[in-house]
């Protein structure tokens, strides 16, 4: 059983990002620079947008924090999104996720200009990657990708099982894994709460992708000798023995699952890492014009 390590490789990845801006800073050019627009004080958005910070940093980027309250209007937030999107010293922007009931999600991230979308939600980005177009694909599905590609997890021709069919992750995920490209050309199967089957059809899986959000909903008797095992699933248990009365739990019970894969990401320091890094390529990729002119 190989552990792949999403840390170590982001870290990596960071440090590559960082050696190519001070290139186009030795040759005049400027640093990126990454906005996000936090609303309120949630606690997973608090620490999640304090990360990105600090990726920033180590890639040397600029930041900016713009912060509202919860009882920032809609329209406040409209405004605020379109001076970003006419800035030019702002390479790429996100509005962290969740918001306030009264603000519709959809309108703000169709309010973006998907040419700094970096976070990869616009319907423009959406659908230029559904049909292999260039375009910013949302961390965590692109994080997903980079660990099969530099693990050289084989994915053409197998069978993969993507539990889960949400916008951000779900969805996603599936269609890049189906699509002509390595990794990608696997059959893909999609599976939600309105499936039959489950057990049987991961146990016929190759890679198995969870990001159903159930803790331990993978269990040894779904998984096939050798199987790779993506696990996306972050939810929050009650623990006793920890000073923070709880621990994160992935979707896959890690401890009986991990002995019958060839490759298993851990929960936490496995895809999540990948994510906020996935954010700096996207930044990256925006700064230099590279998909977007």
């Amino acid at each position: 059983m190989t552990l792949i390590d999403g840390k170590q490789t982001a870290d990596d990845i960071k440090r590559e990002i960082a050696a190519e801006v001070e290139e186009m800073v030795a040759q005049g050019k400027r640093r990126p620079h990454l906005a996000a627009i936090l609303v309120g004080h949630d606690g997973g958005s608090e620490t999640y947008v304090a990360n990105k910070v600090k990726a920033c940093e180590a890639c040397g980027f600029r930041s900016t924090l713009i912060r509202y309250e919860d009882d920032v209007t809609e329209e406040k937030l409209l405004e605020t999104i379109s001076r970003l999107n006419e800035d030019p010293e702002v390479d790429g922007f996100i509005v962290q996720l969740p918001l306030p009931r009264h603000i519709s999600e959809q309108k703000i991230i169709e309010a973006i200009d998907y040419r700094k979308d970096v976070d990869g939600f616009h319907p423009v980005n959406v659908g230029r990657m559904s049909i292999g177009l260039p375009c910013f694909v949302s961390a965590t599905p692109s994080g997903i990708m980079e660990l099969l590609k530099r693990y050289g997890v084989e994915t053409r021709g197998a069978k993969c099982v993507v539990l889960g069919r949400s916008n951000i992750v779900g969805k996603p995920v599936a269609n890049l894994m189906m699509q002509k490209a390595q990794p990608g050309n696997a059959t893909v199967t999609v599976l939600h709460s309105a499936s039959t089957n489950i057990k049987e059809a991961c146990a016929e899986a190759d890679i198995i992708i969870a990001a159903l959000g159930r803790p331990g909903f993978v269990t040894a008797d779904m998984v096939k000798p050798g199987a790779t095992i993506i696990d996306v699933g972050t939810t929050r248990v009650p623990d006793a023995t920890r000073k923070s009365g709880f621990r994160l739990s992935g979707d896959v019970d890690f401890a009986n699952v991990a002995e019958k894969c060839a490759f298993i990401t851990p929960v936490p320091g496995g895809v999540g890492p990948m994510t906020i890094c996935s954010l700096m390529r996207n930044t990256l990729l925006a700064a230099k014009k590279e998909i977007y002119n």
